[in-house]
């Protein structure tokens, strides 16, 4: 008869950005034991609070499986020696396997006959190898930071308080740091008490009764339905941040709602001020109204039930009050910081021993931003304003603010520099030019910002790939990967006409211009492409089917807005039916002649055949037009135009031999497909389209 599986990790309180992690953990590590211990079960239900970390499995077998497993042996060849009796190999195969050689049978396996053995393997009683799986199971665990407790030497998160081990609703023996198992829990820390579980099934319950709700989810359901009700009774708008929502979750055992206030003074400070000093210091959710104007109100998540919850809001807001205090003196002291001075005080920061300081990297972003403004010939007013905003972009980094809170990097810089008497669009650059700072970001919404975003990030990008910093695997200390990101959608959203190439060249020169480099610009260039083709092609991904963009890829990604167009409408007429299928294969019979061809020429006084005088013709006639409408990353028209061929390339293969005796003939011929495939490779490589 099945039983359900409970196992508890009692813990001091947990770091709430690790419970996610080892929840998940403990769930996964359980199922693969189970797998591997060969018992069957049923649903699996990870739970976490701060206190605790726990699974529950539902209808686990009483016994291992029973299993008969087949092994393969040495060839029979080997297996028997010249008199036919068991060699040496055979019978030391059967003593590895605990068999006799009479259990031996002989298979054919690809023409070759093998010896095999079956053996046998009767499950022994879950209860016997629970403990030493799950003791197993616990010590396996790992976290970004472990302690030790005691005089013992045991590494886990948090110091270990009790265990609850059951099979049903025997208790399974456990011993960890002189910490024995039982079906003892603990409650709420304040509001419950020890708890007996008698069944391993009612883990939930008993500590519903004990103020915990121990499932994750229903602990979500009920802040996010607490908060929604509460907005709806005042008519507000309550931000909820994900990462924010995720930590609060796992700070809480029984969560209720409740909201403060504080002095609609300070308003006054600039509302992104306020909201990240209210997320980062106390974990409020801040209060918006219909416009996204902050409210002098918060909303926060207390740890316990309903009672005296105005005495819980007094003491949040006096704590409020003392951060907010904070807050407005840094904001106020850094209103007497000139630009011009907080600039010269990037001079002392440095941002890369190998690559200067903030200063030095200033220097290169204005070069490298000047530069790509003259590229772009955006009028000389703008790029005044991307000079200017280039210069100033990190003065910001050495405000009070921004050392609380760098996060608000800037945010504080559009602020004080709008404070400052600078233009609105060089205060506007200012904030931008770290957009995007994430996946899901917004884009610089300017030109002048667009342009300083793309000369920050190419900045560091090339100045760390100069000293051989190239992020691999999963390592990526400096984010090149996503400032990478971020030049490609930029370059995309704003219809640049900037290829890559060109970005890497002004800014490899800036750098071998302004300091010494450690590796040859030609070596940079190169990892460059590299790097920026996998971004190019997660763009593309993004809505293009893989093989799609593998072959439009193949053409050539130097020219963001051409290999998007391309892709896009090489996709659509992908999925516009069978007849451009056949078109695919025109072309690609062209491709696979072509690769015979030694040169690309075509002498049109060795066209001898109507067909090949026709495809020529059809070639010629749509080859300038073609040639234009990829220059002008106009995909759609160059695809329509290459669709023109079909009936003359297969005109051309049921009539003429390509092959002929005659050399020069058959040179020219093959020139001729080399020409018109040549003319295809400029598109995409049809040939890694898949059907």
């Amino acid at each position: 008869m099945p039983k359900d599986l409970l196992f508890e990790i009692g813990l001091e309180e947990v770091p709430a950005r690790f419970l996610r992690a080892a929840m998940d953990q403990l769930k996964d590590k359980t199922v693969q034991w189970l797998e591997q211990s060969r018992l069957s079960h049923g649903e699996v239900e990870a739970y976490a609070t701060p206190r605790r970390l726990a699974v529950l499995v539902k209808g686990v077998a009483e016994k291992q499986d029973d299993v008969e497993e087949e092994v393969k042996g040495p060839a029979r060849k080997i297996a028997l020696d010249e008199n036919g009796n068991w060699s040496k190999a055979a019978l030391g195969f059967a003593r590895g396997q605990g068999a006799h050689p009479e259990q031996f049978t002989f298979k054919e396996l690809n023409g070759v006959e093998y010896i095999y053995v079956t053996k046998s393997s009767r499950g022994v009683e879950t209860a016997s190898i629970l403990s030493e799986g799950l003791l197993g199971i616990l010590s396996s665990m790992t976290f970004p930071k472990n302690m030790r407790w005691g005089s013992y030497d045991y590494k886990f998160v948090r110091p270990i308080r009790w265990l609850v081990a059951l099979f049903g609703s025997d208790v399974v023996d456990l011993e960890v740091t002189s910490v024995k198992s039982g079906n003892v829990t603990r409650g709420h820390r304040f509001l419950g008490t020890e708890a007996v579980i008698k069944e391993a099934a009612a883990y939930p319950e008993v500590l519903r009764s004990q103020h915990v709700i121990v499932d994750v989810k229903e602990r979500e359901k009920m802040i996010l339905e607490q908060i929604t009700q509460l907005a709806q009774e005042k008519n507000w708008k309550i931000a909820i941040k994900e990462d924010l929502l995720e930590e609060v979750l796992f700070l809480v055992e029984t969560p209720t709602v409740l909201f403060g206030t504080f002095d609609p003074s300070f308003l006054s400070i600039p509302q992104e001020v306020l909201i990240t000093s209210m997320r980062e210091h106390q974990r409020y959710f801040p209060v918006l109204d219909e416009q996204g104007k902050l409210l002098p109100y918060f909303v926060t998540v207390r740890n316990g039930d309903g009672t005296s919850l105005n005495v819980i809001a007094k003491g949040n807001e006096k704590v409020l009050r003392a951060r907010l205090s904070d807050a407005k003196f840094f904001y106020d002291e850094d209103q007497k910081l000139e630009i011009k001075d907080a600039l010269s005080k990037l001079e002392s920061i440095v941002f890369h021993e190998e690559m200067g300081t903030v200063g030095d990297k200033v220097r290169r972003i204005r070069k490298i931003a000047d530069q790509l403004a003259v590229d772009l010939q955006v009028s000389g007013t703008e790029q005044e304003y991307v000079s200017r905003a280039a210069d100033i972009c990190k003065f910001d980094l050495v405000t009070q603010m921004v050392y609380e809170f760098p996060e608000l990097q800037g945010v504080m810089g559009e602020d004080y520099a709008r404070k400052a008497g600078e233009h609105e669009s060089v205060a506007k650059a200012v904030f931008e030019h770290y957009q995007p700072r994430s996946a899901s970001d917004d884009l610089p919404s300017t030109l002048v910002g667009s342009i300083v975003s793309i000369a920050d990030k190419i900045d560091t990008i090339v100045g760390c790939f100069s000293i051989g910093i190239i992020p691999t695997g999963s390592q990526d200390p400096y984010a090149l990967r996503r400032q990478s990101q971020g030049i490609v959608q930029i370059l995309l959203s704003k219809q640049m006409p900037l290829t890559l190439s060109r970005v890497f060249d002004i800014a490899i020169g800036v750098h071998a211009e302004l300091r010494e480099m450690k590796r040859q610009g030609n070596e940079i260039r190169k990892d460059l492409e590299e790097f920026f083709s996998l971004r190019v092609k997660k763009l593309l991904s993004e809505n293009l089917r893989y093989d799609v963009v593998d072959a439009v890829i193949s053409a050539g990604f130097d020219d963001i807005m051409s290999v998007v167009s391309r892709g896009n409408s090489l996709m659509n007429a992908v999925n516009s039916g069978d007849d451009f299928k056949t078109t695919i294969e025109s072309f690609n019979r062209v491709s696979n002649l072509a690769a015979k061809a030694t040169g690309a020429s075509v002498n049109e006084s060795l066209l001898q055949e109507e067909a090949e005088k026709e495809l020529h013709a059809a070639w010629m006639g749509i080859q300038k037009p073609y040639l234009a409408a990829l220059a002008e990353r106009d995909g759609e028209k160059a695809l329509a135009l290459l669709g023109q061929l079909k009936a003359s390339i297969t005109h051309f293969f049921d009539s003429v031999m390509v092959m002929a005796e005659d050399e020069k003939i058959r040179s020219n011929r093959l020139g001729l497909l080399a020409q018109i495939d040549h003319g295809f490779k400029q598109f995409a490589d049809f040939n890694k389209l898949v059907y």
